[in-house]
């Protein structure tokens, strides 16, 4: 506790300590409540995972364009309650800075946001929630003026992920190719039969046609906070906020919360594509990014719906074939049953595509 304390110490926190407790759950960054004396502001204090984010800097430097863009639009807005609806992180006694090294890792420090939660359901009524947030989210963020960094270079590239397969199919470095199991072959050529379609967005992007926008690259339902009412607050967990496709805010939301099963689930006879989940998440989606989506960008919103298990698909099967180097593993096939999953989910959803066409047409 006196570590954390002392840590906290170096940020221009307002009122005494009176106790440092951990918050939530997340898998990323390790989470704590500071809660202060009297009526002064409670606070969040967290460990960077710089092994994951190896640049600090730029992750901090990202995180403050953003969040002082959406203050400016709120208060252009006349907006009230401002301090709930964006994150505010506290700079340091002696610098500019948001962060501080301890010497072996990196922490920062947020006001804590009062009376706001966050669900884990993903139903339609929240999947239509989250959708209007995330749009609403890229809208405020549309006519930004400062760059920001690519935290995590090729995260949402298909030509970089299939690269990387080829990669690891020519090392074969597991020997599990050259078992000779037909079933690798058979998941090898699926994906590889779907190759050229599948790189349709980066193509467009190098003619010119497609642009890139200031996306989340995180959108889960429990990356919202809602007031006690209901009403979406803003959007949290910043940090792989970069520049991408807005294909990577839409297909990556429907890849987890329109699969009627887990990713990992072996039983692929239960996977369908969940259009109840499609049709809510989308109509949000369309409200909030009116103002600015492009005519390309939306005609292809299915196409990442199909985009997004693909790709996980060919992530799991390269580090399958490469050894289970990179995803945590609980047996030794997960990894080439998570790939099983979400072929059959890609397959799904490309099999819905005019459906989804219907809708987005309205």
């Amino acid at each position: 506790m006196k570590n954390l304390i002392d840590i906290s110490k170096n940020f221009e926190i307002i009122g005494e300590i009176a106790e440092i407790k951990p918050l939530g759950n997340g898998l990323i960054n390790d989470t704590y409540k500071i809660s202060t004396e009297g009526n002064n502001p409670d606070y969040v204090l967290q460990r960077i995972n710089n092994s994951i984010f190896t640049d600090v800097d730029m992750l901090q430097n990202n995180i403050e364009i953003v969040t002082d863009h959406i203050r400016k639009k709120l208060i252009e807005a006349k907006e009230e309650d401002i301090e709930r609806k964006v994150l505010k992180f506290i700079r340091l006694k002696d610098s500019e800075k948001t962060y501080y090294f301890d010497g072996d890792s990196y922490w920062r420090i947020s006001v804590f946001i009062p009376n706001a939660y966050t669900y884990e359901t993903v139903n339609p009524k929240y999947s239509a929630f989250a959708g209007e947030a995330f749009g609403n989210f890229e809208a405020m963020l549309s006519d930004i003026d400062k760059p920001l960094g690519e935290i995590i270079p090729n995260f949402h590239n298909i030509e970089f992920r299939l690269q990387q397969l080829s990669d690891a199919v020519k090392a074969d470095s597991a020997g599990r190719l050259s078992s000779g199991d037909s079933e690798l072959k058979a998941i090898l050529d699926d994906i590889l039969a779907n190759k050229d379609k599948m790189c349709k967005g980066e193509r467009l992007f190098r003619e010119g046609k497609l642009p890139k926008r200031i996306c989340h690259c995180d959108t889960k339902v429990n990356n919202m906070m809602f007031d006690a009412y209901g009403n979406v607050l803003c959007v949290i967990d910043l940090d792989t906020v970069m520049p991408s496709f807005v294909f990577s805010d839409y297909g990556d939301f429907l890849r987890t919360a329109a699969s009627t099963v887990a990713e990992d689930d072996p039983n692929i006879d239960k996977i369908d594509f969940k259009m109840d989940i499609f049709e809510a998440f989308t109509k949000g989606y369309l409200k909030g990014t009116e103002s600015f989506l492009t005519p390309i960008e939306k005609e292809n919103l299915p196409y990442a719906a199909c985009l997004f298990p693909y790709m996980q698909a060919v992530r799991f099967f390269a580090d399958y074939i490469d050894g289970d180097k990179y995803y945590k593993i609980k047996y030794p096939e997960h990894n080439l049953i998570r790939t099983r999953n979400q072929m059959k989910l890609f397959h799904c959803a490309c099999e819905k595509v005019p459906q989804m066409e219907k809708i987005i047409k309205g």
